[in-house]
């Protein structure tokens, strides 16, 4: 499909569109937060009895999260021993002309799980009749946009890809370099491609100018130059774009060992792999044990949500750290130059663009990346709060993906009205939640007259009251002790004990949430609502000495 994903340069009727289309996360947001409030105060009991069916959905939704929080992460512990070079090996020879797959013996319940699943994939990929290409015709790009990070940070991640069990041969590393970066930064990037120019396939420095027409200053015009460049040096190599998956990692990523093995046997399994982006855990552990426990809960709880979101690859939207077939890379033109949120809005522009032929394939495998801290606490709380109103306004994607939708001729009418709902109600919950549980569930019984005490509501509602803490109380143990499961391991002199201590911030959660989760994002809708559009702000990565 032929459109424009932008806010700029659009038409006077497209512009209106947006526009009201732009007030509608924010308005919900807050007509559900200010309307509550009102009737508490004028209808008490009405009000008692919306917070009490609200609470109720939250908690049953709650524990159904909890149910596909413990699958995921029992799925991704199942696979931390996969062999996915052998399995890429596998699929090499494999005879598409039988379709029956060979059993192979197993050990263990884990193993036998795995290969269940793998088979599965197979018999699939066979069955649709797309031959992959071989191994050792495929090629990775990783992209690694820098603007201030320094050598430190971003070496750390490119030791663990040569250090992996992918072969760095196959790799071509990418310094998506801001012209705007200090000479000290500039100095430090062209030393590192250097230094490791021979260990990968190539490592290009890619300068990208300020200030390019058509361009904001944000991530994603720093990696769609840096592509461009790569897209030149596919065709002098003559590698073909369906051979190639690029990754566009975070400054601070840090990818674990099997991670682009894991990412070939994904891209080789799926039929339709060169419209499809693949999507790790991201997990935050390059600086855990030195983090604020808040700052600690607030990401591991990112995890968490990543970890749940697997569960459905059909709504499955790109987070973060994740890579893309550059085939559908080139077709969409790259990354949005001027959108803050690059990472959901490579997704929406390759799901609009392919009117739905577009996919999102979740990989039980991690890559870890920097908790965000300061050099002391005030510090950690502003950063924190400024990368989780930088994270929520992905809303920005909402008004430009819903005019797409009623662009597009060719995609189900029952896939527009789904994902339209899943957007809005992700961001008026995650808004609005927090809000409504730690303040505006009491509100009704602080306004309510004397009739009101006479009213069957106000009798059961202790009873309910004690139901929901027990429930509630069973999901926080179930998130408390997968966190202790995820965590790596403390090396300390009294690592048991940490991680009871990091048992007891689960208490705390409630807080952690209103202040640096739900306040940012309806700040960030906010503004939205009034047009107050946001500029891309680079995370300070510190990590203590």
């Amino acid at each position: 499909m032929d459109f424009k994903y932008t806010r700029y340069g659009l038409t006077k009727k497209e512009k209106v569109l947006e526009r009201l289309l732009e007030i509608v996360p924010g308005g919900l947001s807050w007509l559900i937060l200010i309307g509550m409030i009102v009737l508490s105060f004028v209808k008490p009991l009405p009000a008692a009895v919306i917070i009490i069916a609200f609470i109720l959905y939250w908690l049953l939704r709650m524990i159904y999260l909890n149910i596909l929080l413990v699958l995921s992460y029992a799925r991704f512990n199942i696979e931390k021993k996969t062999d996915w070079m052998k399995r890429v090996e596998e699929i090499d020879s494999l005879d598409f002309v039988h379709k029956k797959i060979a059993h192979r013996k197993t050990s263990g319940w884990r193993s036998k799980i795995s290969e269940l699943l793998h088979r599965k994939q197979l018999e699939k990929l066979v069955k649709s009749g797309t031959r992959p290409p071989k191994s050792q015709d495929i090629f990775h790009v990783v992209i690694i946009p820098v603007v201030k990070e320094s050598q430190e940070i971003v070496e750390s991640g490119i030791l663990a890809i040569k250090n992996g069990s992918y072969p760095p041969k196959k790799i071509l590393l990418v310094i998506a370099l801001e012209e705007r970066a200090s000479q000290t930064v500039q100095q430090d990037m062209y030393k590192l491609a250097e230094k490791y120019k021979t260990d990968f396939l190539d490592f290009l420095t890619v300068p990208h100018p300020s200030d390019l027409p058509g361009e904001a200053r944000v991530k994603g015009a720093n990696s769609t130059f840096a592509a461009r460049r790569v897209a030149q040096y596919l065709q002098e190599k003559k590698i073909p774009y369906e051979n190639v998956i690029a990754s566009c990692f975070d400054a601070d990523t840090v990818p674990v060992a099997d991670y682009f093995s894991c990412l070939t046997y994904y891209f080789m399994i799926t039929p339709n792999r060169v419209r499809s982006s693949f999507q790790p855990i991201p997990v935050y552990f390059n600086n855990i044990w030195d983090a604020p426990g808040f700052a600690r809960i607030i990401d591991i709880g990112t995890s968490f949500f990543q970890l749940v979101e697997a569960t459905n690859p059909k709504k499955l939207i790109t987070f973060s750290s994740h890579s893309t077939s550059f085939k559908a890379l080139a077709d969409i033109d790259y990354w949005p130059t001027d959108i803050v949120s690059d990472d959901s809005a490579i997704f929406w522009k390759a799901f609009l663009h392919y009117e739905g032929d577009y996919q999102t394939i979740p990989m039980p495998i991690a890559v870890s990346m920097d908790i965000v801290v300061g050099k002391n606490i005030p510090d950690t709380i502003i950063n924190i709060y400024k990368q989780k109103r930088r994270w929520a306004w992905g809303v920005e994607n909402f008004p430009i993906v819903i005019r797409g939708f009623l662009r597009s001729k060719n995609l189900a009418l029952h896939r527009k009205i789904s994902h339209t709902f899943r957007l809005i109600d992700k961001f008026t919950s995650w808004a609005t939640w927090s809000f409504l549980l730690t303040f505006i569930s009491w509100l009704p019984t602080l306004f309510a007259s004397k009739e009101f005490t006479t009213t069957t509501v106000y009798y059961t509602a202790p009873r309910i009251r004690s139901i929901i803490l027990a429930l509630a109380s069973f999901c926080l143990l179930v998130c408390i002790l997968t966190s202790m499961l995820l965590l790596p391991p403390e090396k300390s002199k009294y690592p048991l004990l940490k991680k009871f201590l990091h048992a007891g911030e689960w208490l705390f959660i409630p807080v952690v949430v209103l202040v640096l989760s739900a306040l940012p994002a309806l700040d960030a809708q906010t503004r939205l609502m009034f047009g107050k559009y946001m500029e891309f702000w680079v995370t300070d990565k510190y990590r203590p000495k």
